[in-house]
């Protein structure tokens, strides 16, 4: 199971804080972000990085409910890197499936990784 996003996007952050009402300069303006000693660019939210994770396993299981999901943070992704959401079936209970899922940036590892358990819609 993957799911790719290349690149990043600064813009896309903005339009989030936006929604989000997050007016943390981190994820709008770069020059806070040096200032701050976190890098060169903006930072993306963590809730998107979350969401490439949903995004995968929606992907992974068109049918599928996500019943329960549980995530930890490790690091930033910052604008322009390219975000690789990935999983694997760690069990089955039932009907149940569960997942050990994860958010990696490329050629830097690993900055979320949590589990998930997905059972089929009922019809």
């Amino acid at each position: 199971m993957r799911f790719v996003v290349d690149p990043v996007s600064a813009e896309k952050m903005a339009e989030l804080a936006e929604v989000l009402n997050d007016p943390n300069p981190i994820h709008l303006d770069p020059l806070v972000v040096q200032r701050l000693g976190m890098g060169e660019r903006v930072i993306n939210q963590g809730p998107a990085n979350c969401s490439y994770v949903v995004n995968m396993l929606r992907a992974a299981f068109p049918d599928g409910v996500i019943e329960a999901l549980s995530f930890r943070l490790l690091g930033n992704v910052f604008a322009s890197e390219r975000a690789i959401a990935g999983g694997e079936i760690e069990r089955r209970s039932g009907d149940a499936v569960h997942c050990r899922v994860w958010l990696d940036v490329e050629g830097r590892g690993r900055v979320v990784e949590g589990t998930a358990t997905i059972r089929p819609t009922i019809r």
